[in-house]
């Protein structure tokens, strides 16, 4: 199998993060885009996103995964310290859904694709 890239290998025992400027610097490399070109794809990807979520569309990722936003009851809830009861308000929630391919590349079924290009 191939060599994990670095972005992936976490520096402690926190799981790793991919920040946004990662990710441009990943199109930039892998992909030949200039860096402003790679900064603004990023950029656009994450505004649709979320002004897609903020409506209440559904976001799908065709072999990754959906986001929905699913509306969530108001219900009783408790104050662990007090054990005072306090309601807790209706309040939308954005859920992710892993595809059945990143499942299968995730339980080892599949071997990951090399690049995404």
């Amino acid at each position: 199998m191939d060599e994990e890239p670095d972005f992936l290998l976490p520096d402690d025992d926190d799981a790793p993060t991919l920040t946004k400027a990662e990710l441009a610097e990943l199109l930039f490399e892998r992909l030949g885009l200039n860096k402003r070109e790679s900064k603004d794809m990023v950029e656009a990807f994450f505004e649709f996103v979320h002004a897609s979520l903020a409506k209440g569309d559904d976001v799908k990722l065709s072999g990754f995964g959906n986001f929905q936003v699913r509306r969530k009851a108001p219900r009783p809830g408790r104050n662990p310290r007090t054990g005072e009861s306090i309601p807790i308000r209706a309040r939308n929630v954005v859920t992710f859904h892993a595809s059945h391919k990143l499942k299968a590349v995730v339980q080892g079924e599949i071997p990951p694709e090399g690049d995404f290009e």
